[in-house]
């Protein structure tokens, strides 16, 4: 999996391509993390390109949507897959993260 990262405007942007599983779902946490260090964390994950979600990618999202949640924020997903959101609503995690279907809304959505 790779993750593209871009800004858009004050939000950041990273966008997964592949399935977020083991590794790959490591990789992303980290770098969800190090974007949550900072004072005012503003990003979006684009997944137009994840097919799917393992659980150890699902239980990421969920401590990063918890840490956002602290804060005052959610975690924002833009293109989100109907697998990957089956995924989160079985697992009843869907309701700790904000759907986008474009990623312009989402970025819009911080306004």
């Amino acid at each position: 999996m790779s993750i593209e990262q871009k800004r858009v405007g004050t939000v950041d942007v990273m966008a997964p391509a592949g399935p977020i599983v083991d590794e790959d779902a490591e990789e992303l946490i980290a770098l969800m993390a190090e974007k949550l260090s900072t004072a005012n964390p503003r990003f979006v994950l684009n997944m137009e390109k994840v097919p799917y979600i393992d659980s150890r990618g699902i239980e990421g999202l969920v401590e990063t949507s918890d840490s956002l949640m602290s804060r005052g924020s959610r975690l924002r997903l833009a293109g989100t897959s109907a697998t990957c959101r089956e995924a989160l609503e079985l697992t009843g995690q869907s309701r700790k993260v904000d759907y986008f279907d474009s990623l312009q809304d989402a970025v819009r959505s911080f306004l």
